[in-house]
């Protein structure tokens, strides 16, 4: 958008008459020009109004511009400012001038296109600093919400409390993202593998977000039929179809003002999902047996386990679609990616799992914590949650939760024989999973490196150290 100069008002102090003048009828045509003619009116104008750029002369009575420049910070500290000079002694104005945060001098006399593209330039720059002091105040807002209401995540259940546990670099590179995105009105989507905890930091985006007073409105599109799918969706008519005795909101009115998680849309049909591009593009759905339509305020988030890249490729997925989507993406990382996270994973999970089942047990011992963390988790933190929830049932009351009541299949992984595979198994897996990745990017490295939470450079390394 091109910037409006009349918006930014320009504040000239000048003790000479002609000088202001010039500006006034010189510059008047596209900047909005304020005068004074001493220093003293100059800060009384500064205290009433907002001023984007001050122009000063530096030889003044009482007063020098330099002087009246430093004074004006304390009124406007944000205004850019400028300074008007005669003197031959240029260095010692720079010297001022480096002392006093002004951002130019001018020589009289100037060049008149010369000023002007200087005044451009002021104002640029003022509209630069006010829009990167909004986005960060937003962004910070935005953190600060995310960070007092990330361990009260509300569960579509209402009443179970989920958190976003972890501090390795992975994790905060995700916590970070959706700090930045929260604020905004931004289409999400997510993609990683199953059991990673997608809709949890859709949630996250919803609780951190303005929206979040109003409802989050979990679905997950693998789950039900094409028709039932467009049904729950966009709602029906009565009449519309065998069995719709009766008028029927769809999600997108009932997530009406707050956010509607689309789970598997990698699942969904080519017929649905140009349905849903248009909601997207146009903000209105269309109920099914209704010819008209009607405007919504939704945010969407979208996830999928799959690289939906790939699914455009392959022709199962619009490219229109994913382009919508795709406007801020964010992968979650697999659980074997950041195994740092594991000891406070299994220590909240112990935690929360024992206030479930109403049953007092004791943090998980240094030998059941490294046991977990020599294991692959291929399911991610589901797989994780589940084996706790398992050793918590197996647990004595009052006691901690050691290792040995955790399953056969982890345990031999950190047992003598199962220690000495663990290292060839994780190879193994490692470079099956680079080979799958390269073959769906077309030996394409840097979109592989991508799909696996990698950079080029991390792969690279990877596959010397796997002899690929």
């Amino acid at each position: 958008m091109e910037l409006d100069y009349r918006r930014h008002p320009l504040l000239v102090v000048d003790d000479e008459p002609d000088i202001l003048n010039l500006f006034r009828y010189g510059y008047g045509d596209e900047f909005e020009i304020l005068t004074a003619d001493d220093a003293a009116k100059g800060l009384q104008l500064l205290e009433n109004t907002d001023v984007s750029v001050i122009v000063a002369d530096q030889r003044m009575p009482v007063m020098s511009g330099t002087e009246f420049l430093a004074r004006s910070m304390d009124v406007r500290p944000d205004a850019v400012r400028i300074v008007l000079t005669g003197y031959t002694d240029i260095e010692a104005l720079i010297r001022a001038v480096n002392s006093s945060r002004i951002y130019r001098y001018v020589t009289k006399p100037w060049v008149d296109d010369e000023l002007r593209v200087t005044l451009r330039r002021a104002v640029e720059v003022f509209h630069l600093y006010r829009e990167n002091a909004r986005l960060v105040h937003e962004l910070r807002d935005a953190n600060q919400r995310l960070t007092m209401q990330n361990a009260y995540l509300r569960t579509a259940a209402g009443g179970e409390v989920e958190t976003i546990v972890g501090e390795s670099p992975a994790i905060r590179e995700v916590l970070s993202l959706i700090g930045k995105v929260a604020a905004m009105p931004t289409t999400v989507l997510i993609e990683g593998e199953t059991g990673t905890g997608k809709e949890l930091v859709a949630r996250a985006i919803h609780v951190a977000s303005p929206r979040r007073d109003d409802l989050f409105v979990p679905v997950n599109c693998a789950s039900l039929s094409e028709g039932i799918l467009e049904s729950e969706l966009f709602g029906h008519r009565r009449g519309s179809f065998t069995g719709a005795h009766a008028d029927r909101k769809g999600l997108f009115d009932v997530a009406n003002g707050g956010t509607l998680f689309l789970d598997e849309i990698s699942e969904t049909s080519t017929t649905l999902q140009a349905k849903l591009l248009r909601v997207l593009q146009e903000g209105e759905v269309r109920p099914v047996g209704d010819d008209r339509a009607h405007a919504v305020d939704v945010r969407v988030i979208a996830a999928t386990n799959r690289r939906l890249a790939d699914e455009v490729a392959a022709g199962r997925f619009r490219e229109d679609l994913y382009y919508r989507l795709r406007v801020f993406p964010i992968r979650v990382p697999p659980l074997r990616d950041r195994r740092e996270d594991i000891p406070a994973l299994a220590r909240h999970l112990v935690g929360r799992v024992a206030t479930q089942l109403k049953k007092p047990v004791g943090p998980p011992t240094d030998e059941a914590i490294a046991m977990l963390q020599a294991h692959l988790f291929q399911g991610n933190v589901r797989e994780l949650a589940n084996e706790i929830e398992r050793a918590v049932i197996l647990c004595e009351p009052g006691a901690p939760l050691t290792d040995d009541l955790l399953s056969e299949h982890i345990q031999e992984a950190a047992s003598g024989e199962g220690q000495g595979l663990l290292h060839d198994r994780t190879e193994g897996f490692e470079r099956d999973e680079i080979t799958a990745a390269l073959q769906r990017a077309g030996g394409v490295k840097t979109r592989a490196a991508e799909e696996l939470g990698l950079t080029a450079r991390g792969l690279a390394k990877k596959m010397r150290r796997l002899g690929m």
